[in-house]
């Protein structure tokens, strides 16, 4: 374990600075001994980063709740109000504007979402989050910790995620590492991670499984 956190620290400290815009630190893993091609092994897993993902998120808020909507403004959140959902479906420029945006909504508005967004929003894993049993705070900050691993087409045995950005802590980038990998583990049960490899944004890819 020291000897990988000593290689990826080499990696960071060799790669970061090297472009005019914080790079993202990635995850590209590939599987072995599992057919994608059956829905049942199909990867949508959810992973809580313990350091997030070291940068600032958007969040947007569909309410038509005005105590939801305060509080959603009082903490930098957008608003769209649910009359504007069909409006939105409608219009390309604001359906694209949606997916810069971490999305949470007032569950009542969540059938309206489904049927007018959800096309939209749905492959492309972006559906709200609906609000049940927390608070916005609470939500927002899960938010930026949390990750998605999908699987993409039929037999495509990789997964791509976000572990950080270059300017962590390179303890807190490995910490979550290990939770991707852990998660991964505990969904699919033994070792089925072929290899695991670490770039930056706009870098050659490390191997570091």
């Amino acid at each position: 374990m020291a000897e990988d956190l000593e290689r990826l620290t080499k990696f960071i400290e060799e790669n970061k600075g090297k472009r005019k815009f914080k790079q993202t630190v990635e995850l590209a893993i590939n599987f072995k001994g599992i057919d994608f091609s059956k829905q049942d092994n199909k990867i949508n897993l959810e992973v809580t980063l313990p350091h997030g993902k070291g940068k600032t998120i958007k969040i947007a808020v569909f309410s038509n709740d005005n105590a939801i909507a305060a509080e959603a403004k009082q903490n930098s959140m957008d608003v769209i109000s649910g009359t504007e959902i069909d409006a939105i479906a409608k219009d390309p420029k604001r359906l694209n504007d949606l997916l810069e945006y971490e999305l949470i909504a007032q569950p009542q508005l969540m059938p309206a979402i489904a049927k007018s967004l959800g096309q939209f929003l749905g492959p492309r894993n972006k559906m709200p989050k609906p609000l049940i049993g927390s608070s916005l705070k609470t939500m927002s900050n899960d938010l930026t910790k949390r990750i998605t691993l999908k699987t993409k087409g039929k037999n495509i045995p990789t997964v791509h995620c976000v572990v950080g950005t270059e300017d962590m802590n390179v303890n807190d980038i490995y910490d979550n590492i290990k939770e991707v990998v852990n998660g991964i583990n505990r969904k699919l049960g033994g070792n089925h991670i072929r290899s695991l490899y670490v770039k930056f944004t706009m870098s050659e890819p490390l191997k570091f499984i």
